[in-house]
């Protein structure tokens, strides 16, 4: 049993690393267009997204569970499986991590790379508006979130091994769906880090309602349904 402490280190670090490699990867995709070297495109950005929170969860998810996001840490909160104190500092966790994450990114990567993608902080598209943005980024954290309590909280799910490869798909398919659209955060910490790095907040507010919204919705869904209505 691993105490409070390490829980949150966990988030930390996994939260860390997910947006250290999504954010550097958006910024590889930048250097490689600017070099006229073969560049990343929306697939290899997905799948580095995708690699990153599958990695995380099978390294270190259970030791706090592997939220590694604010909207799957709510989800719990509004199904009882997480208080109130413990839901605060796991996005205190999450939130830091973010920073660190996208920090590091800021560090290493040259200005003239990370700047003119905002040091990958999510966007909308310039005919996207914010309703559609939150809709979308609610859908697909929904599917995140879902997938997190069919294969992670159901313990009559998946086995450890599939739930890592959904958790893992999840986010890739969600990516591959929305960075064209919204740039595809799926997270409010993905979107807060870069976004304190770079100093790019437009349009923030739609990185939290969107994603919270679907969060929550996804774990009442499926805890009201698929769980509490099982048959014995």
């Amino acid at each position: 049993m691993y105490n409070l402490a390490e829980k949150l280190i966990a988030e930390f670090l996994g939260t860390f690393t997910i947006v250290l490699i999504s954010t550097g990867s958006i910024c590889a995709d930048q250097y490689l267009a600017v070099t006229g070297k073969p560049n990343l495109g929306t697939l290899g950005i997905a799948v580095a997204a995708g690699m990153a929170v599958g990695g995380m969860v099978t390294a270190i998810g259970r030791i706090s569970g592997g939220h590694f996001n604010p909207a799957v840490t709510i989800g719990l909160w509004v199904t009882r499986r997480l208080g109130s104190l413990a839901t605060i500092l796991y996005w205190a966790a999450q939130l830091l991590g973010a920073m660190a994450g996208a920090y590091t990114v800021k560090a290493i990567v040259s200005d003239s790379f990370w700047e003119p993608v905002a040091l990958g902080t999510p966007a909308l598209a310039p005919d996207f508006s914010r309703t559609h943005g939150m809709a979308l980024e609610g859908v697909t954290t929904f599917l995140w979130v879902l997938v997190f309590f069919a294969t992670v909280v159901d313990t009559k799910g998946a086995s450890e091994r599939i739930a890592v490869f959904a958790m893992g798909l999840a986010v890739a398919m969600g990516t591959l769906l929305a960075y064209p659209f919204t740039g595809a955060a799926m997270n409010p910490a993905r979107a807060f880090g870069p976004a304190l790095a770079s100093g790019h907040w437009t349009n923030h507010g739609v990185y939290w309602v969107g994603p919270l919204f679907g969060g929550v919705l996804a774990s009442v869904i499926y805890d009201r349904i698929f769980l509490r209505q099982r048959s014995p």
